[in-house]
């Protein structure tokens, strides 16, 4: 399969599932889920996999749901939100394993009118932030290293949750990675006609390889603490 983009039925598809969130309807039209949604991500997954395994051999690059392209079906357990589908899709790359929301991954996410792409922690986990933090302090240098792309480049803005009162670090421009609860480093565009190219492909690709040195250092972050868990 080769990636050519997606079309704008694939957003229409979304649209319509938000505005009929039904099982019914959902069975009614899977196979135009499979056609419109799924197989375009799972052509750019198969057009991105050689490039991630590039960036981590470990990486899960299987062009499947739960693999490395998410469900439509939500979990709505502990959710106020009991809509029974989502209205958008994602991919990530990560190394496989049970336990993977506080480990680094890079992802692709596409909305009804807007996309997004990037990587970090899906959800960090106290313990994953300290020992970041831990090493910064240690050796701050390695992690502006990892870090040095970032003045020089528009594409991408630091999110993630962060604490009431910042500790301020020697180094000014530690400071915003340095005192968060969560994070991640993300391109959000409303320029939904970008993803109907297969100039996509290229554009996640190039953003992905420039994030390779954070998700280095977050990975020896998550050696560090599985270590010093034993």
């Amino acid at each position: 399969m080769s990636f050519n983009g997606f079309t704008p039925e694939t957003l229409n598809y979304l649209v319509e599932l938000k505005l009929n969130n039904s099982k019914e309807w959902y069975e009614a039209n899977r196979d135009r889920y499979k056609e419109q949604v799924l197989k375009p991500f799972q052509e750019l997954v198969l057009a991105l996999s050689g490039s991630m395994l590039d960036i981590d051999p470990l990486f899960e690059v299987t062009p499947s749901v739960n693999k490395t392209i998410s469900r439509m079906y939500r979990d709505t357990r502990f959710s106020k939100d009991k809509s029974l589908y989502r209205d958008n899709v994602w991919i990530t790359f990560k190394r496989p394993r049970k336990e993977w929301t506080d480990s680094p991954a890079f992802f692709f996410e596409v909305f009804p009118g807007w996309y997004r792409y990037g990587m970090g922690y899906y959800s960090a986990s106290r313990d994953s932030m300290d020992t970041m933090r831990k090493m910064i302090d240690e050796k701050p240098k390695n992690f502006l290293k990892a870090i040095s792309f970032y003045k020089k480049q528009e594409v991408f803005t630091i999110e993630g949750d962060r604490y009431k009162r910042d500790i301020v670090t020697k180094a000014p421009e530690i400071n915003e990675w340095y005192n968060r609860k969560n994070l991640f480093v993300v391109h959000n565009s409303k320029e939904i006609k970008n993803i109907f190219s297969r100039n996509i492909a290229e554009e996640i690709c190039q953003g992905f390889q420039m994030l390779e040195p954070v998700y280095k250092y977050l990975c020896e972050v998550e050696d560090r603490r599985k270590r010093e868990r034993c």
